[in-house]
């Protein structure tokens, strides 16, 4: 059984975890790892444009961020889900377990179902979003910037 008064902070937890997982993957693994330049070679190695590393980085970066802070977490969470579908794709011919070489398919299978979760749920607790806005914020100034 669901208890209402915690599902805001049970759904502030998911969107904590893909936040920072977002914001640690893609700055750890295709900046500090690999290099932006490497990441757009491993894409082109595998048949996709090498400029699809960078969106794909900065969409990382944006959609971590906006998980993080609360911010359009429904747009959010359904931006990263074509992104972790492809990489679903890219393990697929690696077998199901992730921890196979190169990486299964298991783990980012797993994340893009917690990323429909997410965009289903919304945005949880301590969001900064215009609704949760206290009364002496100016509601019309913040909801132009957080809904632009």
């Amino acid at each position: 059984m669901t208890v209402p008064k915690l599902a805001p902070y049970a759904t502030l937890l998911l969107r904590l975890a893909l936040g920072i997982m977002f914001l640690t993957h893609s700055i750890v693994l295709k900046w500090l790892t690999y290099g932006l330049p490497g990441t757009a070679q491993f894409f082109v190695s595998v048949g996709l444009p090498g400029w699809l590393a960078y969106a794909v980085f900065a969409a990382e970066i944006a959609g971590g961020a906006m998980l993080i802070l609360g911010v359009q977490v429904r747009w959010a969470a359904a931006a990263m889900t074509p992104i972790l579908l492809g990489a679903v794709w890219v393990h697929a011919g690696n077998g199901w377990v992730f921890t196979a070489a190169n990486g299964g398919w298991e783990y980012p299978a797993y994340l893009t179902v917690l990323c429909i979760v997410q965009a289903l749920l919304g945005e949880g607790a301590w969001a900064l979003s215009p609704s949760r806005l206290p009364a002496f914020a100016p509601r019309a100034l913040v909801r132009a910037v957080v809904e632009a």
